[in-house]
C-alpha cells in the first residue's frame, strides 16, 4: 500500500492533506493524567484486542508500537509525518500508537485522552476521512463503554474537545493570497466563523511555506456531520479565493512571477546545502509553479514526498545515524537533487 502523502488527492493544487481526529475516553478508567501505569497498559490492551480482531481493519495491516520502544529520533519522525502530536514526545508511561501500513490510520493511545483516532488523506477528502474515523470509532464503541454525558456529549481531558470530540482539519497552501496581500483579512474573517487557523504542525506552530491548518473550533452543540460540512464549505471558499489570487498574479506580471518561480526551482534542485527554513520557502514557490503549469519537469506527488523525507528526523532515519544540523542541511540538498534528477 502506498503511503497517503505520496498522492496528490482531490483539489491537490491547493489542499495538501485532510485529517479527522476523534478524542475518546474509557468510562471506567481515569483520564491519562490521573491513571496508573497498570491502567494505561490495560487501555492499550483492550483497544488493541478490539481493533486487531476486526476483519475489515485487519486487512489494513495494523501494528501497535509502544512509545517506550522508540528512540527520540523515531518519535520525532512520526511527528514530522503528522502521525502523532508533539505531546507524544514526552516520556510518559503506557503510551503507544496503532498504525496502518499506509499510515492513513494513526491512533494515539493515552496521549491527552485514552484514544485519539486519526485518519489522514491526501488532498481534500473530509468526508472520506470522517467515514473512516467513524467506522473505527463504531468498532471500538461496541466493546468499550466511553465516558459520555447526555448533556455534554463525549467527555475529554480538555473541555474544548467535549461534545463530539471531533477535530477536522485541512492542510492548505496559500502562497498567492499571501503575495497579493489578501491573506490576513481572509483568515480574520474565517476565524469569526468558528474556524481555527494554525501552523503546519498544529497549535502553537508557525505557518511555514505558506501552509496552514484550517480546522473547526466548536465541538459542543453541533453534530459531527455538521462540523464536517461546515468546514468543507469554508475550505472550498478559501480554495476559490486562492485560485483567483493565482490568476491575478499571472495577469499582473507573468514574467516577474515566472522569474521568481524558476529562480526558486533552480536553487531548489541544484543547492548543495539547504536549511529547513530555506526548504520551506523554496518548496512553496516550486509547488505554486507546478500547480500553475509553469514548472513542468516535477510533479506534486514528488513535492509531497520531499516535504516528509527532508524533515530533520526523517533524514536521520534514512541515514541510520545522528547528524548535526549542518550535516542534515547537506544531506537534505542531496536528497532533493537525487530525487529530482533521477
Amino acid at each position: 500500500m502506498t503511503s497517503w502523502y505520496l498522492d496528490k488527492g482531490p483539489e491537490g493544487d491547493v489542499v495538501v492533506s485532510t485529517r479527522v481526529r476523534i478524542a475518546r475516553n474509557f468510562l471506567d478508567v481515569p483520564f491519562p493524567v490521573r491513571m496508573t501505569k497498570e491502567q494505561g497498559v490495560q487501555v492499550i490492551d483492550r483497544i488493541q484486542k478490539t481493533l486487531f480482531e476486526d476483519a475489515e481493519l485487519n486487512s489494513r495491516q495494523l501494528s501497535c508500537i509502544p512509545m517506550q520502544g522508540l528512540g527520540v529520533v523515531e518519535k520525532q519522525a512520526m511527528v514530522e509525518k503528522h502521525l502523532m502530536s508533539p505531546e507524544m514526545l514526552q516520556d510518559v508511561h503506557s503510551r503507544g500508537i496503532i498504525l496502518s501500513k499506509d499510515e492513513s490510520i494513526s491512533i494515539m493511545l493515552n496521549e491527552e485522552d485514552h484514544l485519539r483516532i486519526q485518519c489522514l488523506f491526501s488532498g481534500m477528502q473530509l468526508k472520506n476521512a470522517w467515514k473512516q474515523a467513524n467506522m473505527i470509532d463504531n468498532i471500538l464503541e461496541k466493546e468499550i463503554e466511553y465516558a459520555y454525558s447526555e448533556q455534554y456529549g463525549y467527555l475529554t481531558s480538555c473541555p474544548t474537545n467535549t461534545g463530539t470530540g471531533l477535530r477536522a482539519s485541512v492542510m492548505i497552501h496559500l502562497p498567492a493570497l499571501t503575495m497579493i496581500g489578501y491573506l490576513n483579512s481572509l483568515l480574520t474573517a474565517v476565524s469569526k466563523l468558528g474556524i481555527a487557523v494554525r501552523g503546519i504542525y498544529g497549535e502553537g506552530t508557525e505557518a511555514r511555506g505558506h501552509i496552514f491548518q484550517i480546522s473547526n473550533q466548536v465541538t459542543l452543540g453541533v453534530s459531527e456531520e455538521e462540523t464536517v460540512e461546515n468546514l468543507k464549505g469554508i475550505v472550498r471558499q478559501i480554495i476559490e479565493q486562492e485560485r483567483k489570487a493565482r490568476q491575478k498574479l499571472i495577469e499582473g506580471n507573468q514574467l516577474v512571477l515566472e522569474d521568481r518561480l524558476y529562480r526558486s526551482y533552480g536553487v531548489f534542485k541544484n543547492a548543495r546545502i539547504m536549511t529547513s527554513e530555506e526548504f520551506m520557502k523554496l518548496i512553496s514557490d516550486v509547488r505554486l509553479g507546478i500547480n500553475m503549469g509553469i514548472i513542468k519537469d516535477i510533479n506534486i506527488e514528488t513535492v509531497n514526498q520531499l516535504m516528509i523525507v527532508t524533515q530533520p528526523a526523517n533524514i536521520m532515519i534514512q541515514f541510520g545515524k545522528s547528524l548535526t544540523a549542518e550535516q542534515r542541511d547537506i544531506e537534505r540538498a542531496e536528497i532533493i537533487r537525487n530525487t529530482i534528477n533521477i
